[in-house]
């Protein structure tokens, strides 16, 4: 589109972006957790199969949206569209002020974690400013140095950051592969797999109890596979997007849960379940490359995890401001933010209130706290936005749509069934952590209504669907 965003995102692009945005450090981690929750072989790879299903129905269902609506913002379009803007949004107010902000943080601050191994005055102890909760370590330095380098690169041009994204994630889904078939050829360790899977199904009784362990367990499978959805925010970017979007959405998601699930047999063939448990400090995919390749296997999973990170953080800066470029479109956020810039054609204020948020989410240190408290929240914009599939069917039926989803209505139905099932186990068993992501999405409905009471005010009309974008500066 002359003077808007550029068509510069091919199937390889958005499928890289798919998978780069999934793959962070989870993968490397959460199965310690997963296993001291499950306390079972056969239970930790279930939790592992069920969220890749969940995922990829999800991935499936989205598909349709997308190819039906191939507008920058996707996810928060799709909601204002089957729902009101209101629906839209709480999404992208969540998205700014917790999910993506507070996941880029978490991210960046990963990648000099693990940069510290490396160079060790890159340490959560060594402050350059300050001390204790005022002083800003070396650390959240670079973690905010990553940040402000991405989003500055992200403002050069969608092929800039495409680039650097499809470096990034064929460079950690190669290292990935590699672990596995490593893993299978040399990490098998025949104490392991005797312990794992000659009693796979220990504390495997089959009742719902066994059902509620897996549905709180599977709180880090879906996460370590989330941000699958970033892709549908680029959407106006995206070169056929009729096609290219629902293909993207299909083979990053499934090659990735793929990965996911033969890793963790990996995990199981190489160590037995309790020191998968009681990895040091959950560094389940560390342990096992010990196995392989003795000490210096800590410098070859730093590597690999910082890689892993950099490229993740790329796919969630590049996509995220997506999201407020189109919300500012329809009044319902800073009016800059609809602004691009006159030689990339790149939402740079967008990326810029998106960087500065991170950042004061790096220095604060409560990403982590705060990411935990909308693990509610982000499913239930992932089965709202499944339910507006069913919405747009019945509301508007003459919307062309190039592609259907794969086992409508059973699949999409059975995923809001057992999301809402793992929902409501959560606000059983995790109150703490599921009440406050919540609140933290209510408080965006007055901010909502005085927001569009000033844009009224101005002679705006909030949800107008704006299309046009605005040009300002370099």
């Amino acid at each position: 589109m002359s003077g808007g965003l550029v068509k510069g995102l091919g199937l390889l692009d958005a499928t890289t972006l798919v998978m780069g945005s999934m793959i962070g450090s989870g993968i490397f981690i959460v199965s310690a957790d997963i296993a001291r929750q499950t306390k079972s072989p056969g239970l930790l790879i279930v939790t592992w199969i069920v969220a890749a299903l969940l995922t990829s129905i999800a991935a499936l269902s989205y598909g349709e949206l997308a190819a039906a609506m191939p507008h920058a913002g996707g996810q928060y379009v799709y909601l204002r569209e089957a729902f009101g803007p209101l629906s839209g949004f709480l999404f992208g107010w969540t998205m700014f002020l917790v999910i993506q902000t507070g996941t880029i943080a978490a991210v960046a601050v990963a990648f000099a974690k693990y940069t510290g191994v490396f160079l060790p005055s890159i340490s959560a102890q060594n402050y350059l400013l300050g001390q204790g909760k005022i002083g800003v370590t070396t650390q959240q330095a670079l973690a905010i140095a990553v940040i402000v380098l991405l989003s500055w690169i992200n403002s050069r041009g969608i092929r800039t950051g495409a680039a650097i994204q499809n470096v990034f994630t064929i460079t950690k889904t190669g290292a990935l592969l590699g672990l596995v078939i490593l893993g299978f050829l040399l990490g098998r360790n025949p104490p392991a797999v005797s312990d794992n899977f000659d009693n796979f199904w220990r504390h495997a009784d089959w009742s719902f109890s066994t059902i509620e362990i897996v549905g709180v367990a599977m709180v880090g499978a879906l996460f370590s596979s989330d941000a699958w959805n970033n892709v549908t925010f680029t959407a106006g970017e995206v070169r056929n997007p009729k096609r290219n979007l629902p293909l993207s959405l299909a083979l990053g998601v499934g090659l990735v849960s793929i990965l996911y699930i033969s890793c963790n047999l990996v995990y199981l063939g190489a160590l037995p379940l309790e020191a998968i448990q009681t990895a040091p400090e959950d560094r389940v995919a560390t342990a096992v490359a010990a196995r392989m390749f003795g000490p210096a296997s800590v410098q070859i999973m730093a590597a690999a995890i910082m890689i892993s990170t950099f490229g993740c953080a790329n796919g969630i800066i590049l996509s995220g401001a997506r999201v407020y470029y189109a919300m500012a479109l329809d009044g319902l956020f800073f009016r800059r933010a609809a602004t691009l810039n006159t030689r990339w054609n790149t939402p740079a204020y967008a990326l810029g209130m998106q960087c500065g948020w991170a950042v004061l989410l790096t220095l604060s240190g409560r990403y982590n706290d705060l990411l935990d408290y909308v693990i509610f929240a982000v499913l239930l914009f992932y089965m709202l936005t499944i339910a507006g599939l069913f919405a747009l069917r019945r509301s508007r039926p003459e919307m062309h749509r190039p592609y259907r989803a794969f086992g409508y209505p059973v699949l999409p139905a059975m995923y809001i069934l057992m999301a809402g099932l793992i929902e409501i186990l959560l606000l059983i068993h995790k109150p703490d952590y599921t009440w406050p992501g919540l609140i933290i999405v209510l408080l965006g409905v007055p901010v909502y209504f005085i927001w569009r009471k000033e844009n009224r005010s101005n002679g705006e009309f909030a949800g107008s669907k704006a299309t046009e974008p605005t040009h300002r500066g370099n």
